[in-house]
């Protein structure tokens, strides 16, 4: 297993070994005592699933502390852009946003920390998307940022005319209106 620094404090692209040979192939999506051995010490508590279709954009997501969650997400099958946001105050890289392709070929994982927004855009036919979080879902203090607001100039790499963007992620306040609270 390999990690990566990616510039932002606590945000790793992890590469799990794969094991390939002529029937396919095996990796460990996730070992506990591994990554605890890497200095990864998140406790995941939930594990999510997501499907969608090429051009959905999804997010920009997160939850407020005490309910902030960590997420480690790969992709199952197909190609995304994922996209997070640094919402720390104290950060570096406060206001600035970070983007990779994560797909079931590459087999990248991103370690995002508590306090960043995160999304994702569909740019193959369909996706199988899955997240580990290590703070359960709270629907009160769920927060948004637009996917779209230009100071954040995000590509998503999906035409204007091709995006599938839910009504809630339409209405997300931009960067300078969001609340947040890291």
């Amino acid at each position: 297993m390999e990690i990566k620094q990616t510039g932002f404090q606590d945000l790793l692209i992890i590469k799990p070994t794969k094991f390939k040979d002529s029937r396919g192939f095996f990796l460990e999506s996730y070992n506990e005592n591994k990554y605890n051995q890497l200095g990864i010490t998140n406790h995941f508590v939930q594990d999510n699933l997501s499907s969608s279709q090429y051009g959905v954009i999804r997010g920009l997501h997160y939850q407020l502390a005490p309910y902030a969650q960590a997420k480690l997400v790969h992709v199952i099958k197909g190609c995304i852009i994922d996209v997070v946001v640094d919402l720390r105050k104290n950060s570096q890289t406060f206001g600035k946003s970070f983007s990779i392709e994560l797909s079931e070929e590459n087999g990248l994982q991103l370690l995002i920390p508590q306090g960043f927004a995160h999304g994702f855009s569909v740019i193959s036919e369909e996706v199988l998307f899955s997240y580990k979080c290590d703070n359960l879902y709270n629907k009160e203090y769920e927060k948004g940022i637009l996917f779209n607001d230009p100071q954040l100039g995000i590509d998503w790499k999906i035409p204007a005319d091709k995006a599938i963007i839910s009504e809630k992620d339409k209405k997300h306040p931009t960067f300078n209106n969001a609340e947040y609270n890291f």
